[in-house]
């Protein structure tokens, strides 16, 4: 098995940078310091943007767009990937007109591609932010949000289902809000609607049982993170090992049919995998990972990311591109020297961002790093 891994990257016109271009000379760490503002987290997010899905900010277009530019903005890479040396794009062109729509565009070696998705074909990449320290103590939709993520890197077309289940929801809500709307269109929204949300379900429930596997097989790897016991909590999901697809759709459309009067008053769907949550448990102390000290809940998620990233390179053959914002530096220097060596292990091309070059002293000799400053790369001397 090997790593998938970007030789170099290309940024025009985003965020903060006008014109940035960073070479790599293989596949090993990349380490990205320079002040608070820089622009370190703008340059992996336009890494993330090279995966299916809206990257790891969930930016909209206008936002990654150079302030000073036209609106247009341009992410490139020349990539040593799962199906050879190749490259990725993806951008938009300038805005025409004021209230013109912006389209983004993407690429596979200079060749248009009908969406992001197929960049998976080439590279997997899997993100750990800040802004997911707060993944256990904030609402499911943060869970479920996090979860499609894993989805999403071992089957590229989940996204897909995911948005259709959400049309399918907004359709039959617009046709719930009007007494008189006919009732045998709404049948046939719900229909479509049982079909997509066991397909979102199925694929929900399969990915959990992987990563559980992945887990547990590695439960003595780096024990300096905890175990993390992973479920899903739906009543769906719960289903799907005993039952086929087929009952579980007859099941939820008899419950919508039957709902519909509530779900009018209430202005949503109140039953389905829209509402699912994702459990997850520090499972040495056996309590919820919300109960967990803050310190605990940061080395629970490295641990999930940890056993995704080796389930993703178990499935492919290929480790995925990690990018990891902003994590050394809450590291105990334990922990922060069990990140390097399971990252090592994996051999995956990470691309790590921080503040203190101080603590990233425990790699710098198998690290490439880059000072950002002021919308500027370059080789830290």
């Amino acid at each position: 098995m090997s790593a998938a891994f970007l030789r170099r990257l290309t940024l025009t016109n985003f965020r903060s940078y006008h014109a940035a271009q960073i070479e790599l000379a293989d596949a090993g760490p990349v380490v990205l310091t320079g002040a608070n503002g820089a622009g370190k987290t703008n340059l992996i997010e336009a890494i993330s943007l090279l995966a299916p899905g809206r990257g790891l900010r969930r930016a909209t277009f206008e936002e990654l767009a150079f302030s000073e530019g036209d609106g247009s903005w341009a992410v490139s890479a020349e990539i040593e990937g799962m199906l050879g040396l190749g490259t990725l794009g993806t951008g938009i062109e300038p805005p025409v007109g004021e209230d013109a729509a912006s389209t983004r565009q993407c690429r596979i070696d200079r060749e248009t591609v009908s969406s992001a998705a197929a960049f998976a074909d080439h590279l997997r990449i899997v993100w750990l932010t800040p802004a997911m320290d707060r993944l256990f103590n904030g609402p499911a939709s943060e869970r479920r949000r996090f979860l499609d993520r894993l989805v999403l890197a071992v089957d590229a077309g989940h996204s897909s289902r995911v948005s259709a289940l959400e049309r399918s929801l907004r359709s039959r809500n617009r046709l719930l809000e009007n007494p008189h709307s006919d009732a045998h269109w709404l049948d046939a929204v719900e229909h479509e609607t049982a079909e997509v949300a066991v397909a979102v379900a199925a694929a929900r429930a399969e990915t959990v049982t992987r990563l559980s596997a992945a887990l547990a097989a590695a439960r003595d790897v780096a024990p300096e993170f905890p175990l993390a016991v992973i479920a899903l909590d739906g009543w769906m999901e719960r289903l799907l090992p005993q039952h086929s697809a087929t009952e579980i759709e007859d099941r939820y459309r008899a419950l919508l049919k039957e709902n519909r009067a509530r779900d009018a008053t209430a202005g949503r769907t109140l039953d389905g995998p829209h509402l699912s949550d994702l459990e997850v448990r520090y499972a040495a102390k056996d309590v919820a990972a919300a109960d967990a000290s803050t310190g605990e809940q940061k080395a629970l998620l490295i641990r999930l990311v940890l056993a995704h990233s080796t389930l993703i390179k178990d499935m492919t053959g290929f480790a995925p591109v990690l990018l990891l914002d902003e994590v050394i530096a809450h590291l105990d220097p334990g922990r922060r020297g069990a990140l390097y060596d399971a990252l090592a292990n994996l051999g995956a091309q990470v691309w790590i961002t921080g503040a203190d070059p101080v603590a990233f002293g425990d790699i710098v000799a198998r690290a490439q790093i880059f000072e950002v400053r002021n919308g500027t790369i370059a080789p830290r001397q």
